[in-house]
């Protein structure tokens, strides 16, 4: 049959497009049925390296969605070789399993960020969002000179993990919700991820780090560089076997 029939009638384009729209929809859905959980597993000795954000990186992330920064920056690998080669392992579904919502994106005006973490320094961080092209000439990204001197508000913190906590990320409020962090993640997140501590985590972290090179303030550039230092370094890809993520696709 010519393509040209196809196009030219409407019984047969609506017959065609129903079939291949059907083949294509078993193709998606059915593979689903055959296995357990789309979700990677995702464990060292037992425990879970893929946790919740701590308080002080949880406000950074409200401060990189204020921004607007997921307009230019996506945080998704797609499993291509280029992306591969440019930004490393192609994203994990566990990897957002925590984020509410989750910043995949499909807009890169500048370079992904999924596994931005680790590979500059914080000072390169504070200079790069106070001044772009101070350290990237060809930058077209704006200045956000305010964050270094805006004072982060945190007053909120405890309410916004006892919000997230409805939607099923695990911060505790009793003993037995952070025995049972322990047991996932380990004693030293666990604690980090108490509400009743929220405050006294994010003011620890943000002054053992002192992400903004200002240690006289606590300023909403420590957060937003603490939440970009966290991507992409829950998961150490050397501990896992080739083709151990592959098999949950």
């Amino acid at each position: 049959m010519k393509h040209e029939t196809i196009e030219t009638n409407a019984g047969w384009l609506i017959v065609l497009t129903l079939i291949v729209i059907s083949v294509a929809g078993l193709v998606e859905i059915l593979p689903l049925y055959f296995i357990d959980d789309t979700v990677e597993k995702v464990e060292v000795g037992g425990i879970e390296t893929v946790r919740p954000y701590t308080p002080l990186e949880l406000a950074g992330r409200d401060i990189y969605q204020r921004e607007g920064c997921y307009l230019c920056h996506s945080q998704m690998i797609r499993p291509f070789r280029d992306e591969k080669l440019r930004y490393g392992h192609y994203s994990l579904a566990a990897e957002s399993k925590y984020d509410h919502p989750f910043q995949w994106g499909s807009k890169r005006t500048g370079p992904d960020l999924a596994r931005v973490g680790g590979k500059y320094s914080n000072e390169w961080h504070a200079q790069h969002l106070t001044n772009p092209r101070s350290v990237v000439k060809e930058s077209i990204m704006p200045n956000y000179p305010w964050l270094a001197k805006t004072d982060l508000d945190y007053s909120d913190i405890a309410d916004k993990m006892r919000a997230l906590r409805h939607v099923g990320v695990p911060y505790s409020l009793s003993k037995q919700e952070f025995d049972n962090n322990v047991r996932r993640f380990g004693k030293d997140v666990a604690q980090q991820l108490e509400i009743s501590s929220a405050e006294d985590n994010l003011i620890a972290q943000a002054e053992a780090k002192n992400y903004d090179g200002n240690r006289d303030n606590l300023s909403e550039l420590d957060a937003l560089v603490a939440y970009l230092q966290v991507l992409g370094t829950m998961v150490d890809f050397s501990k896992f076997d080739d083709g151990y993520f592959s098999k949950f696709r």
